[in-house]
């Protein structure tokens, strides 16, 4: 680059021409519809003019949606919320004062996202029509469109009915109930891995068609008797019944009655007026059918012959019901597994059933068998009058089917592995396995075991070597038929190596590594990654284990601002696969801590506790916090503690009651100081020592308990006092009358000394926490009082 621009210099000064270079900040770029972009045109040189110029050659005027800016030596282009018509070549030209011009060009591409719109569901058709399910996707490059029903891709089975026409919706030729389902239309584009899709509830509405009903009635006439004719109807959705007679609609009263969704009408004490046709109609939104029913008097239908069938898959059977009655009752057969009914003559739509009948006999002939007709067939002998019903069943026996499609397994030398044999058949078959015409297990190979689980027969293979891999077969054999399975077992191997190894987390102390899983798992899961790691400077490799198969591993304990170098491995059952490429990453330098986070409560007294939640240390332990706090109210000094980073609280002592506070914390590790975090705080008032402390666990009884016995506790003292003082008060009397007269002075002098030593006694008891005053002086107190006493005495 320093050539080019010395060189570029040396033209410019000796050519005497001003040279410029034009650059964009890119030369191709692809987006969405909707998306926004700019690029930046550069100008090296002196340029006059810098211009854009849109795919068409035209010059570009700023508008609400392309903006063009410029300032100094370069210019941007803007394009906000883009088009399809954005695309194309877009061009910055530079020109100076003498007209000369450079320019460069860039490339916009765009591309529409895939959209699924206006998709609806449920849709509904009639059936046996030409059915098309609609689904707009659009997108750019035009999109690869699948229909699925059932997980299958309906455009691949082998139906011609199911047609994807070039709008991509679904054509259902001639839909049928059976196509009724769920089907999803999935739109991709490949280029850019997208894929969307909508999943349409397809209705299939089914004109009505009425069950067997009894087209003609028994009946007398004028005696009283009620008959009652059935109609009931199949359709989607459920058919509404109606009756009609003589072009009339029949309607509930004295003389018909209607029930069961009037699947029954009853015609109520029958006369000769009441025969003749009688038309149910059933209706609903895919069309109406109607049939009629004959009211006469005749015998009642009774079926005479029935037996139940036996034949094969593939096969021919003949199902015969034979029945007596006048007139002759016809004969109508009706499959249970669907309900399908045949008619005398009837033939199924693919034309393997069909129904013959002569006076009073039916036969119902069913040709190339499939597993699908066994089961009950109803024959049901029908005249005007009634009919009788009776039941049979179909059994098809069939050769084996093998149930299981995973024909091949992997596995490695001194792994077990079970292969399965699952077979379907009727009547059940002989399974077993063999191998180059060996039978399995045999004497001389102790390693291959079988084991019966049900219905199923099992092959347990522990391969020894390369000769037990390779092909099995198991054989299943019954009265119509047998058929093989071939199974082969293919040596396993270790996973390939993950890519894309890259670090998408980082820090001082950790990293966390992401990585794509092996194109290939060696045939058998993989059930973790193995990640080893080691600083550059190291020969020492650390190993990580993956939790199950996630492709995300956490590093740890790194140290920080420390190049390092990861890779990873798959394991599975075989062993561990290849590394992938080595990636190299370098933690984050050390610095100072971030701000702590702080919350407090009251602590005991005029105390108050800080507690302190672990905040991001910056790569370095915390050694210290230092607390600065002082009164908000009273604006006085900042007080300051520090105490050690591994502790999480403070309490801050001697506070003022009903005062607030302000805190400002630090937390210091070796690279230096965080930012201070505020705190505030307001103490609560203060407590009241009695009524908190005193009584607060005593009721209002042992309140007024306590208050009593302190004031009888101060009346005795002030007696005592009086007593001894001043030879007064209740204790003065009774001693008086108890003691009697007795005035000498010796004896009144030793009460007085021992007395007073009682005093002193109490008084001193009484000192709490206060200076107290000595005995002498105390003494000297009493005796002055004691003399003051006598003058007055004499003085009275």
């Amino acid at each position: 680059m320093k050539l080019s621009y010395f060189y570029l210099l040396g033209l410019l000064l000796t050519s005497g021409q001003a040279l410029m270079q034009v650059t964009i900040s890119l030369s191709k770029v692809e987006i969405s519809v909707g998306q926004s972009k700019y690029f930046t045109c550069t100008v090296i040189g002196e340029a006059d003019n810098i211009d854009w110029f849109n795919p068409e050659g035209e010059k570009i005027i700023s508008s609400q949606r392309v903006v063009v800016q410029r300032e100094g030596i370069r210019s941007w282009l803007t394009i906000y919320k883009a088009t399809v018509d954005d695309a194309g070549i877009y061009r910055c030209q530079a020109a100076d004062s003498k007209g000369h011009s450079q320019e460069a060009t860039v490339v916009l591409e765009i591309y529409q996202k895939l959209t699924l719109e206006d998709v609806l569901s449920p849709q509904e058709f009639r059936r046996g029509e030409n059915a098309e399910v609609v689904c707009h996707v659009s997108s750019s490059p035009a999109p690869m469109v699948r229909w699925l029903n059932n997980r299958e891709d309906v455009t691949d089975i082998d139906d011609r009915r199911f047609v994807m026409l070039p709008n991509n919706n679904l054509q259902i030729k001639n839909i049928s109930k059976r196509d009724e389902g769920t089907y999803r239309c999935e739109g991709r584009v490949e280029v850019r891995g997208e894929i969307d899709f909508r999943d349409i509830s397809v209705i299939v509405n089914v004109p009505p068609e009425i069950l067997a009903q009894q087209r003609s009635f028994n009946a007398t006439a004028d005696r009283l008797e009620d008959i009652t004719l059935h109609c009931r109807a199949t359709g989607s959705p459920k058919p509404y019944i109606t009756w009609h007679r003589n072009g009339k609609l029949v309607e509930e009263n004295e003389k018909y009655d209607l029930r069961e969704d009037n699947t029954e009408l009853t015609v109520k004490q029958i006369i000769s007026s009441d025969s003749g046709l009688y038309i149910c109609r059933a209706t609903n939104k895919a069309g109406f059918t109607e049939k009629q029913s004959f009211l006469q008097v005749f015998v009642q239908p009774h079926i005479v012959q029935l037996q139940n069938e036996t034949t094969i898959e593939h096969g021919h059977v003949t199902l015969t019901c034979e029945a007596e009655g006048e007139p002759i009752p016809e004969i109508t057969w009706k499959r249970s597994s669907d309900g399908m009914i045949f008619y005398d003559g009837d033939k199924s739509q693919d034309g393997r059933i069909e129904s013959t009948g002569h006076r009073g006999k039916s036969s119902l002939q069913i040709k190339s068998i499939m597993l699908s007709d066994a089961g009950r067939y109803d024959c049901e002998a029908a005249s005007r009058i009634g009919g009788h019903q009776k039941s049979m069943y179909l059994n098809i026996e069939y050769a084996p089917k093998f149930i299981s499609n995973q024909t091949i397994y992997y596995s490695w030398e001194n792994n077990p592995i079970n292969i399965s044999c699952d077979v379907t058949s009727n009547p059940p078959s002989s399974i077993y396995w063999s191998r180059d015409k060996l039978l399995l297990p045999a004497r001389n190979l102790t390693n291959i075991k079988t084991y019966r689980d049900g219905k199923k027969i099992l092959l347990e293979i522990t391969p020894l070597s390369d000769n037990d891999f390779g092909r099995y077969n198991c054989t299943a054999i019954n009265s119509i038929g047998s058929r093989i399975q071939e199974y082969i077992l293919t040596l396993a191997d270790v996973p390939s190596n993950p890519y894309g190894l890259r670090v998408i987390e980082l820090s001082q102390t950790y990293a966390k590594v992401f990585f794509n899983k092996p194109d290939s798992h060696g045939g058998v899961p993989i059930h973790h990654y193995q990640m080893d790691f080691k600083e550059v400077s190291s020969e020492i490799w650390k190993v990580v284990r993956s939790h199950g198969t996630q492709t995300i591993i956490v590093l740890g304990n790194l140290e920080a601002n420390t190049t390092y170098e990861v890779k990873v491995a798959a394991v599975n059952g075989k062993g561990k696969g290849e590394f992938s490429k080595t990636e190299i990453f370098q933690t984050l330098p050390v610095r100072e801590p971030s701000p702590p986070s702080i919350h407090g409560q009251p602590g005991g007294g005029k105390s108050f506790k800080l507690s302190i939640t672990k905040q991001d240390d910056g790569g370095a332990p915390i050694l210290n916090y230092v607390v600065k706090y002082r009164s908000k109210d009273k604006e006085d000094q900042w007080l300051e503690k520090k105490f050690l980073g591994n502790k999480d609280y403070v309490v801050l002592d001697h506070l003022q009651w009903n005062v607030g506070y302000e805190a400002h914390i630090i937390a210091t590790n070796r690279l230096g100081h965080s930012e201070p975090t505020v705190f505030e705080f307001v103490m609560p008032p203060k407590p009241n020592i009695i009524a908190d402390t005193l009584f607060s666990g005593l009721g209002i009884g042992a309140v007024i308990g306590l208050a009593v016995a302190a004031l009888l506790l101060v009346l005795v003292v002030t007696d005592v006092s009086c007593f001894f003082i001043r030879q007064c008060g209740l204790l003065m009397c009774i001693t008086r009358r108890i003691c009697g007269k007795k005035s000498g002075s010796s004896g009144k002098s030793k009460e007085l000394e021992e007395g007073k030593a009682a005093y002193l006694k109490l008084l001193l008891k009484e000192e709490n926490g206060k200076e107290a005053l000595s005995a002498e002086a105390i003494e000297i107190k009493i005796s002055n009082d004691i003399i003051q006493i006598k003058e007055s005495d004499n003085k009275a």
